[in-house]
This record gives C-alpha cells, sequence and structure tokens, in this order.
C-alpha cells in the first residue's frame, strides 16, 4: 500500500523556506560592550595627543610622567584643552577624573565643561582661593567664591582626589570622592565663564592656578 506523498513534499517546501525578518531572534549586543559604548576615554595615560597647552603668557608646562598629566605651576593659569571638542556630548553626560596639588595655594583643579552648547561654558574650581573653595564658575554671573555652590572643602598636598561632575539640562553635580558637594538647579539660570583668561580654556579643559598639579583617569560618560 502507497501512502500519499504530497503533505511530506509540502512540509518539506514548508521547511524550506527563508525565516520572515521579523521573525528572525536579533543578537543583543552583551551589557559590558554597551557600557562601553557610552564611555569615552580623554586621557588614558599614554600620551598628551588629544589634548593641547594653553599659554596665556607666564603659564607652565604640561608633560606626562609616569602615566600621570602634570601641570607645572604658572604665573597663573596653566592647564590644557581637549583637541576633540566635536566628538563631546554637551549635556546628559558626566566627566571622572583623578586629580592631587603637588604643590601651591590655589586651584589644583579647574575643569571647564560645556553646558548645553560648545560656548556655554563654566567651570568646576576644586580649591581655589586659597586652597579650599570648591564650587562652579560661573552661576547668573557670580563666581564659585560667592554663589550657592561655592563650599570650603579641605584638601591635602600630594593626595589623590576623585572628582565626578555630572551635567544635565536642568541640573550641575559634582561629587569629590562619595561625597556630594555641588547639587545645582541651573533651569533659568545664565550659565558662563568667569571672565578673563579661562575664556581661552573652552570648551573643555583641565587647568590649575598658581599651582602645580598630577591628573589621571579622566573620562567621559554619556547617561
Amino acid at each position: 500500500m502507497k501512502f500519499p506523498t504530497l503533505p511530506i513534499l509540502c512540509l518539506s517546501a514548508y521547511l524550506a523556506q527563508p525565516i520572515p525578518a521579523q521573525d528572525a531572534a536579533k543578537p543583543e549586543a552583551p551589557q559590558g560592550q554597551e557600557e562601553a559604548a557610552k564611555e569615552m576615554v580623554l586621557f588614558s595615560g599614554k600620551d598628551l595627543e588629544d589634548w593641547e597647552t594653553v599659554d596665556i603668557g607666564g603659564s607652565g608646562t604640561v608633560e606626562l610622567e609616569g602615566g600621570v598629566m602634570i601641570i607645572n605651576q604658572g604665573d597663573s593659569l596653566s592647564g590644557v584643552i581637549y583637541k576633540k571638542p566635536e566628538t563631546l556630548p554637551l549635556t546628559n553626560y558626566e566627566i571622572s577624573l583623578s586629580a592631587k596639588r603637588l604643590q601651591g595655594v590655589d586651584f589644583f583643579c579647574g575643569l571647564t565643561f560645556p553646558v548645553g552648547d560648545l560656548k556655554r561654558c563654566a567651570t568646576l574650581i576644586c580649591g581655589g582661593w586659597g586652597g579650599s573653595v570648591t564650587g562652579i564658575s560661573s552661576i547668573d554671573d557670580v563666581d564659585a567664591s560667592n554663589n550657592a555652590t561655592g563650599t570650603y572643602q579641605k584638601y591635602e598636598d600630594d593626595k589623590w582626589y576623585r572628582i565626578r561632575l555630572r551635567v544635565t539640562p536642568e541640573n550641575l553635580s559634582v561629587w569629590i570622592d562619595d561625597k556630594q558637594v555641588i547639587d545645582q538647579d541651573i533651569k533659568g539660570r545664565k550659565i558662563s565663564l568667569r571672565p578673563g583668561p579661562i575664556e581661552s580654556y573652552q570648551p573643555l579643559a583641565i587647568s590649575t592656578y598658581n599651582t602645580s598639579a598630577a591628573i589621571r583617569q579622566v573620562r567621559l560618560k554619556r547617561l
């Protein structure tokens, strides 16, 4: 007795058909790769190729020493500016770095950063005005020594401090080590640089004032 072969042929033809694109399983990137895509290493310690020294007259030199960026003491402002501003997010990001004061009595980390626009920038000051004032210059044309972001923090020479800055459309937040020191609402506020030499360091830069500092592990993370 012979069995009909038509159903077998139909089944074979069905199995041979390609799977529609919408039914095919879509590969997902591992979580670690997704996180890596969000992070930019701005300074890895290998070289200073992505940074350019800014000399406003009497500025200290900047050099690489043992995988660390050394900003040498100058007469006033010294530091470097990031050479690839077109690659930067302008909001919803965090910048983190480690910094320590080697010598001097003023700020050992002046982190200038964009806030929504490459021409709308501010500076996080760590250790200004005699070595302790920490805050953002400027909010509504008032610098860190006089606005609501300014606080007094104790910094020791030759000690690493972890600094993290978060920028969103409505807020600026800063942590020193694990302590939050700034939580500033910026909706409807004027954000700008303090008038003067610091304007040469926008949109993204690291600077010191009459102080030597060491900088390492500079990273940016998109939020």
